[in-house]
């Protein structure tokens, strides 16, 4: 394995991406690659959602990278987002180095995560994102930060009635979210023929965020023709991670042997897609 931090802008010093990157063999062809956003309601970042993820994927003979990005304060003015597409934009660039295929970047996250992860298949092109990641000025070709599909574990999507709240308040960076900034934040009113695909999942009786939130972004993908994969699982938690026992920490409802094949249906659609 090929271990390495990297920093993603002189803007943001606390971001960063640590690459775990599989050793090339012989007759091996190019690899996907995963970068992986865990959630925390964009207050901070769970570790249930972050290094046993990458070492579930990293296991499939993906090559994994761990994303680190602004939280609390530091969330506001499309910090995360901008992260996330220098993220997705060193992962291409290095693709030749690393032995991944630049066609196959996919982004995970998680809740919050999963906000971030969709943001940045959906909002990929938007003035901010643009501007920098070097496209604007024409530094860097059109489309290098779009990935090629979308993970999303019982993400946050909407700003609207079924909204997160706490997620939607960091992330706007307003205690009280106004009328721009739940039209800029609610994912499922941006999505169009430039989106990525994706693989989402959520549990049925999630209460923290609810499932609504997953079947907005589905009803808008439909309507958009951006084919997706869905698993509504009938019963568990929000935040089961990996739902197994490597990530549960003891707690028996975050034990799902119903929804943990989540892990395996991705791996799949990943490598089919």
């Amino acid at each position: 394995m090929l271990y390495q931090k990297f920093s993603l802008s002189e803007k943001y010093p606390d971001a960063s991406l640590t690459a775990y990157v599989c050793d090339p063999l012989p007759a091996v062809p190019a690899r996907p690659a995963v970068i992986v956003c865990p959630g925390g309601g964009y207050n901070m970042l769970a570790p249930r959602e972050a290094e046993p993820v990458v070492r579930r994927f990293f296991g499939e003979g993906m090559n994994v990278y761990l994303l680190k990005y602004s939280v609390g304060e530091g969330a506001r003015d499309f910090a995360p987002l901008i992260e996330a597409s220098l993220a997705v934009k060193l992962v291409r660039q290095r693709a030749a180095e690393d032995n991944t295929n630049p066609e196959k970047i996919y982004i995970l996250g998680f809740s919050a995560g999963g906000h971030l992860a969709a943001s940045t298949g959906i909002l990929w092109n938007i003035p901010e994102v643009r501007d920098a990641v070097g496209v604007t000025s024409g530094e860097s070709p059109e489309g290098i930060n779009r990935p090629s599909g979308m993970v999303l574990c019982y993400p946050v999507i909407t700003a609207g009635k079924y909204a997160h709240l706490g997620s939607i308040k960091r992330v706007s960076g307003h205690e009280q979210p106004t009328d721009e900034d739940i039209r800029m934040f609610s994912l499922e009113k941006h999505v169009d023929a430039t989106t990525p695909p994706a693989f989402i999942w959520h549990t049925f009786s999630d209460k923290t965020v609810p499932v609504r939130n997953s079947l907005l972004l589905m009803d808008a993908m439909v309507e958009a023709k951006i084919p997706f994969e869905s698993h509504i699982f009938p019963e568990g938690p929000h935040g089961l991670s990996l739902a197994n026992k490597e990530t549960c920490e003891g707690r028996g409802e975050l034990l799902n042997p119903h929804a943990a094949p989540w892990a395996s249906l991705a791996v799949k659609w990943i490598r089919d897609f």
